[in-house]
């Protein structure tokens, strides 16, 4: 089965394959679980990195319909964008500890302070800016 698609107005259909960056292949995806979302009852929707490639205004808006699913399923997004995380209604810091003889993986539930600076360190890197840290703080009041 191939599945045609095409991004812009006026250009003819190809292959996904052949046409779609990053981006438009994930917007693809997360329009294809939103519409399950809508149709058939899930209990959880896991979304890794659906939002690879968008950034900006789309990612905020990307963001405003995961909280839309949210509202009747339970979504689990693995995201790099502040945009997104900051919309959650929790927040899960994932990590890997090498400090023994093995990685190991571990999950952590981040607290409002927490939240802000892991959110703050996703715009603007591991060491927030009081700036980086104030826009993190407006993201997530916004949400």
């Amino acid at each position: 089965m191939e599945i045609l698609f095409s991004a812009n107005k006026g250009v003819n259909p190809q292959t996904l394959q052949q046409v779609a960056s990053g981006g438009e292949f994930a917007r693809l995806m997360f329009s294809v679980k939103f519409i399950m979302a809508e149709t058939i009852s899930l209990p959880t929707l896991i979304l890794d990195e659906i939002d690879s490639g968008v950034s900006g205004q789309i990612a905020l808006q990307l963001g405003g319909l995961m909280k839309k699913m949210a509202a009747h399923h339970q979504v689990i997004a693995i995201s790099h964008l502040p945009q997104i995380a900051a919309k959650a209604d929790s927040h899960y810091f994932v990590f890997k500890d090498s400090s023994k003889s093995r990685t190991i993986s571990g999950i952590k539930i981040l607290s409002d302070t927490e939240r802000i600076e892991e959110v703050a360190k996703m715009i603007s890197g591991s060491n927030p800016t009081t700036k980086a840290l104030e826009s993190a703080k407006e993201l997530i009041d916004l949400a």
